[in-house]
């Protein structure tokens, strides 16, 4: 895609791990917003992404469906705050259920929405899709911090 991600648009600095744009040997999700609350990300596992031949590491799993979560949680905060920028948000908790093996030969798809929210905070339920058929599933609780806390404008 040539447009521009969540997190390249409002975050462009980010050294996150999963979803920094600056983060050279990280993971660098691109989440792109849908009508409504649906967030979407497609993402290519690499072979040094895997557990065993063929399939994704769970860890790594939880790490794509957390960051992309949160980004899920931020600009549904951002719009429903009417905001011009996104909160910086972290993560309170997050469950996931390993449905079946993730293989790694084909993009992933990440697909998450909002099903709850108040002004500082959302949960978020999120699917990772390959092969069309859903191998993991996400739910967790994403906060926006205040002036103070170590991820306050980290973006």
């Amino acid at each position: 895609m040539t447009e521009q991600s969540l997190q390249e648009r409002y975050a462009p600095r980010n050294e996150c791990f999963g979803c920094g744009p600056a983060n050279e040997k990280g993971l660098r999700i691109r989440s792109f917003a849908l009508e409504g609350d649906e967030v979407v990300c497609e993402w290519q596992p690499e072979k040094y992404h895997e557990a065993y031949p063929g399939m994704l590491n769970g860890g790594i799993i939880g790490t794509l469906m957390d960051c992309h979560s949160n980004w899920t949680a931020a600009w549904h905060l951002m719009n429903r705050n009417q905001q011009d920028s996104p909160p910086c948000t972290v993560t309170a908790d997050y469950a996931i259920k390993l449905k079946r093996p993730t293989p790694t030969d084909r993009p992933i798809k990440l697909v998450a929405r909002v099903i709850e929210s108040t002004e500082d905070r959302a949960i978020v339920e999120a699917e990772l899709i390959a092969h069309d058929k859903v191998c993991a599933t996400c739910r967790g609780t994403f906060v926006a911090v205040k002036p103070g806390h170590p991820a306050y404008h980290r973006w």
